[in-house]
């Protein structure tokens, strides 16, 4: 809302004599020009469909001021607060881990996913071990429409099974299922950027004694393996050096063997680039087995928050049941 005008209101000629005090009323005409005034202004607040329009999508001009409402003894209504009333709510589904680090870092991304979409109502849950839980985020949506966006990083069983057995679950509540986070060239570009922050030297490019080890959490699935391999290929290309995935967890090669293996082939200045959204056990494992400062997590990165709501619109182009799926075998 604008503020109120500083301006001295114009005073009122005074009543002439013999009116007993009365204060002349406005002419016809100039009371229904201002009953005009205030209707556009009104007017100009409702969408076409019917419902107002929140007050940070009008113009300043646009927006009322204590002195244009049709009663001027009203109290100025307090700043409303920017929101997008007819777009789904973006549900970020984070895995959830002990480290108090954790939950910080993902809030501090989903701040700076409601800083690039001022009015998205942006909303958290965990898959386990943290609060909110996913269950109850949905339960805390019914009759509303969303969208799951995995905060994860490939496919794997959290993305073909949990995720859609929670929303399924959530018969009240109209979802969509986002594809996983990777890969990417969000990604890479959120890798490189951590990379360069624990030291990699862009003049290494292209360098024969220099590699990265990309360190991911493992899965058994295939696909999950399959996508990771991919985000190593595509920030090889970025660095212009070998870059190896390996795994925490459930798949080989691991972090101190994938770092022997490069060493062996003469490349002794390696780094580790954690394909991690936030702080967590298997990201302090990775990092320890590094021969030197570790890349920190992906977490609250710029181009992470860019990413999911890349994957938040590319659910909601994807009307029918069968394009999902596409989407998701496809990401």
């Amino acid at each position: 809302m604008t503020e109120p005008s500083t301006q001295q209101p114009r005073q009122s000629p005074p009543p002439p004599a013999g009116s007993g005090g009365t204060v002349p009323l406005d002419s016809t005409a100039q009371l229904l020009t201002r009953i005009t005034a205030q209707l556009g202004t009104q007017l100009s607040l409702v969408s076409r469909n019917g419902t107002r329009r929140p007050m940070h999508r009008t113009r300043p001009s646009e927006a009322l001021r204590p002195s244009d409402t049709l009663r001027p003894s009203a109290a100025p209504r307090p700043p409303v607060a920017p929101r997008s009333p007819d777009a789904p709510t973006l549900l970020v589904v984070a895995h959830g881990s002990r480290d108090p680090q954790a939950l910080r870092t993902v809030l501090a991304l989903l701040d700076r996913v409601r800083d690039l979409r001022p009015g998205l109502d942006v909303r958290l849950g965990h898959i386990e071990l943290n609060r909110p839980l996913l269950p109850d985020t949905l339960d805390g949506l019914r009759g509303a429409d969303a969208v799951l966006v995995p905060l994860l990083l490939g496919r794997g069983h959290h993305v073909k099974h949990d995720l859609p057995a929670a929303a399924a679950a959530a018969p009240a509540v109209r979802t969509r299922v986002a594809a996983p986070l990777g890969p990417h060239p969000l990604l890479v570009e959120a890798l490189y950027g951590r990379l360069v922050e624990a030291g990699w030297d862009p003049a290494d490019q292209g360098s024969r004694s220099a590699a990265v080890v990309l360190a991911a959490a493992g899965s058994r699935d295939p696909d999950s393996a399959q996508d990771t391999r991919r985000t190593a290929r595509m920030l090889a290309e970025r660095l212009g050096v070998p870059v190896v995935p390996a795994y925490a967890s459930a798949a080989t090669p691991t972090v101190p063997a994938a770092l022997r293996a490069l060493a062996a082939r003469g490349r002794h200045r390696t780094f580790v680039a954690s394909y991690f959204t936030a702080p967590g056990r298997f990201a302090s494992a990775a990092a320890g087995a590094a021969p030197r400062t570790a890349a920190l997590p992906l977490g609250a990165h710029p181009a992470m928050a860019r990413l999911l709501l890349h994957r938040y619109d590319q659910a909601l182009s994807a009307t029918a049941p069968s394009e999902m799926v596409s989407l998701l075998a496809s990401a």
